[in-house]
């Protein structure tokens, strides 16, 4: 077991300075776009001609896509594409290679900055959206790092099935997963959600692995790793629905006898005041769950990509400040990886626990005397 955590260890911090590099190629645009960048900062530091938007590059990087970009080659852009499927009187499917370069393809074109909206496919004759269910690079990098964690858990399995834990510790996989699963569900899941712990304990740890292997998975630089999987609102948004439910479907009577009539003065409950607030609080916790898996996830690319942004912005300041820049750019790309892996399990336990505590909230324990 010691042998492989060293093993997983070692891996992850070769992969820094791998990241790093990987991700200043990725950046590193054909030579017209490096012009503009370079042109964005004057000499000797002044602004003369603002002509790179860096909120284009930044949430450029970060935002979905309709094909999976792997590298850049002498201007010419590597990528995988995604199917289309688009159902508008009927079922489309077609490559998204089709609306490359703003090509219309069966009366669908990709609509253009500054349109509404902008990015997503449209109907060609009056830029109206149909029903869009195409496989997108996160939905794409949600399917293998899904797949991913299955494969792990049931290698995990496998060796519980072929050995006796009473006799052997476990190795390898198992090793590595069975002190995560005991830490989440004995210090945890059991102690936040209390004597009915083991109901709820395969869908809290099934949102720890999930938000786990999607942050790590997050952070690789190179296919099929670093799709913005958990910095998308829309996934982060579907888990706190999972625990939403998963609260208030399974909340005991009590539990709803403190939201609809609390235990405050009769005027309170009268006007009303504290049950409004206390269903309002059903919403708002969900929301803080999206929000802050969010949002650390997405911060977290968004300031590894100024970080790398740095060395193009300086390019015309010369070779000495541009090639210091670069190596403090590097390094403290470095130190952000770094931080990311730390940040990737973080999040992960924050929120199972905070999921835990509000499902243990819905089960409070009636007290008799």
């Amino acid at each position: 077991m010691r042998a492989s955590r060293f093993v997983i260890l070692a891996l992850c911090i070769l992969l820094l300075p791998i990241r790093s590099f990987a991700v200043a190629q990725d950046d590193r645009m054909d030579q017209d776009d490096a012009v503009i960048l370079s042109e964005a900062v004057g000499v000797g530091g002044v602004e003369e001609s603002s002509s790179i938007d860096m909120q284009e590059y930044l949430f450029g990087h970060i935002a979905d896509a309709y094909d999976w970009h792997i590298t850049t080659v002498n201007g010419h852009h590597v990528s995988i594409p995604l199917p289309v499927i688009l159902i508008d009187g009927g079922l489309h499917v077609f490559s998204s290679e089709k609306l490359a370069h703003g090509a219309v393809y069966d009366g669908y074109r990709v609509a253009t900055e500054g349109e509404p909206s902008a990015g997503k496919i449209v109907r060609a004759s009056d830029g109206t959206r149909p029903l869009d269910i195409s496989i997108t690079k996160n939905v794409c990098g949600l399917l293998i790092d899904s797949v991913l964690l299955v494969v792990l858990i049931l290698l995990c399995a496998r060796w519980y099935r072929r050995h006796d834990v009473l006799k052997e510790a476990p190795t390898g996989i198992a090793g590595l997963f069975e002190p995560l699963i005991v830490m989440i569900e004995q210090d945890v899941i059991k102690d936040a959600v209390g004597p009915e712990y083991q109901k709820f304990s395969p869908y809290l740890l099934t949102a720890f692995f999930f938000i786990l292997i999607n942050n790590l998975m997050g952070i690789v630089p190179f296919f099929p790793g670093g799709a913005n999987i958990t910095g998308n609102i829309a996934v982060t948004m579907a888990m706190a629905v999972f625990t939403f439910l998963a609260v208030n479907l399974f909340g005991n009577k009590h539990y709803w006898k403190e939201i609809l009539w609390p235990d405050v003065p009769l005027f309170l409950k009268a006007i009303p005041i504290m049950p409004v607030i206390e269903i309002i609080g059903m919403f708002t916790k969900p929301f803080s769950l999206m929000i802050r898996l969010f949002a650390n996830m997405l911060a977290g690319h968004i300031m590894l990509l100024s970080t790398i942004a740095v060395i193009f912005l300086t390019v015309k300041l010369g070779p000495a400040i541009n090639g210091s820049l670069s190596v403090i750019s590097v390094l403290f790309g470095i130190f952000l990886d770094v931080l990311e892996l730390l940040v990737a399990f973080i999040q992960a336990y924050v929120f199972t626990m905070l999921s835990s505590v509000f499902i243990g909230l819905a089960h409070p324990q009636h007290e008799t005397h």
